[in-house]
C-alpha cells in the first residue's frame, strides 16, 4: 500500500444507528477497502472501543493469535474478550453494517457513534466514551508526545 490519498483509515465522523443496530460507514473508509482490501469488516471489542478491521488484517492477526498459549491465563483471557468476540460484516447496499447486539453492548453504542480513523483500522466508539477518552488524551498529551518521540515522531 502506497501513501496516497485513500490507502489509510484517517479523520473522525459522526454517525447515528438505526433502529436495528445499523451504522452507516463513510465514503472515504470504503474507498481504503476497496481500493486495498475486501469490501468487509471484521469487528472485534478492544477496550472502551470496537475495531474495525480489513478481513486480510483480521486474518494476519488470527495467525499471530495461534501462538497464544492455552495455559497462560492473560493469554486466554485475550483470546476469550477479543478473538471470540470478533464478527465478520458485510455491507449491505446503502453502504452499512450491521453492528451485532452483544457487540454494541461490549462497547456501551447505543445511538451515537464517532468513527476515528487509525491508519490501517478504525474505531467505532459511543460517542460518550470517545469525549471521555479525548478529555484524558488531551490532560496526558505532554506524556504521549515524549513517548511518540522516543519512536522519530
Amino acid at each position: 500500500m502506497g501513501i496516497g490519498g485513500n490507502s489509510r483509515f484517517r479523520g473522525q465522523s459522526l454517525h447515528y444507528l438505526d433502529d436495528k443496530g445499523r451504522l452507516r460507514i463513510p465514503t472515504r473508509f470504503r474507498e481504503v477497502l476497496q481500493k486495498n482490501y475486501s469490501d468487509a469488516l471484521v469487528l472485534a471489542v478492544v477496550g472502551d472501543c470496537l475495531v474495525a478491521y480489513p478481513p486480510e488484517s483480521w486474518q494476519n492477526l488470527e495467525e499471530k493469535a495461534l501462538e497464544l498459549s492455552q495455559f497462560q491465563p492473560q493469554q486466554r483471557a485475550f483470546m476469550r474478550y477479543v478473538i471470540s468476540g470478533a464478527t465478520e460484516c458485510e455491507f449491505d447496499k446503502q453502504g452499512r453494517i450491521l453492528i451485532p447486539p452483544v457487540l454494541r453492548d461490549m462497547a456501551g453504542i447505543e445511538k451515537e457513534a464517532l468513527l476515528a480513523g487509525m491508519l490501517t483500522t478504525f474505531e467505532i466508539w459511543a460517542k460518550s466514551k470517545w469525549d471521555e477518552q479525548l478529555t484524558s488524551s488531551k490532560a496526558n498529551f505532554q506524556q504521549m508526545a515524549e513517548e511518540i518521540a522516543n519512536h522519530g515522531l
